[in-house]
């Protein structure tokens, strides 16, 4: 589960082409003068089966056009920090932090679609997938060769996105509701700074060398 979502996070920046009114209308309205964002979260992951392996909740924040801090608080503590340079992934019940290179790879995600709408006809193939469960839907497909998903889908209501669905490539489903939305909130200076603390250890997440902090 946590490799799932820290893909789903390591990918959260990107585009679409152009959709149908509803859903894209509704993006493009919630995106207007947006540069960042903070909310909290619920995650549940299922199996190809349908049956429920994971769940866990924490708070988010996003800032344009590449930061974002996901910080899990229960059932178990993880925090991935995005600086627009680095990633940090730190693991508390380890004390160990796995840092490397922000690729572009990690800047074209379906989550910063919503803080950053300039790359929206390059990363993805967009479509309306009509409404269910109250909200309307915007289903993504990536234009990768080797797309890590098979779609993801944002769904909206009047107030904006309240959740988002990525099924994989092995038939998985990851659903994240999202609650206590704050548009252009003041963040405070170190939202999207990471610094390993004495005797963590920091994990090169190219290499897989590591050096204990002092």
């Amino acid at each position: 589960m946590r490799k799932l979502m820290l893909w789903i996070l390591l990918s959260l920046t990107a585009g679409t082409a152009f959709a149908a009114a509803g859903s894209r209308a509704r993006l493009d309205a919630f995106a207007h003068g947006l540069h960042s964002l903070r909310g909290a979260f619920s995650q549940t992951v299922y199996d190809a089966h349908g049956n429920v392996t994971g769940t866990s909740h924490g708070t988010l924040a996003l800032e344009s056009p590449r930061m974002f801090r996901w910080q899990v608080t229960d059932p178990y503590q993880q925090l991935i920090v995005a600086d627009g340079h680095k990633v940090w992934v730190y693991e508390p019940d380890l004390q160990q932090v796995t840092v490397r290179d922000q690729g572009a790879e990690e800047a074209h995600s379906p989550l910063t679609v919503l803080t950053d709408l300039a790359q929206l006809d390059t990363e993805f193939k967009a479509t309306d997938a009509g409404t269910r469960d109250g909200l309307e839907w915007l289903r993504l497909v990536s234009r990768s060769k080797e797309p890590q998903f098979e779609y993801a889908e944002i769904g909206f209501d009047a107030s904006g996105p309240r959740r988002m669905v990525f099924k994989d490539t092995l038939g998985n489903k990851t659903t994240i509701a999202f609650s206590g939305w704050q548009r252009n909130p003041a963040l405070a200076a170190g939202t999207f700074t990471f610094v390993p603390s004495k005797g963590t250890d920091v994990v090169d997440g190219t290499t897989r060398a590591a050096r204990r902090q002092h």
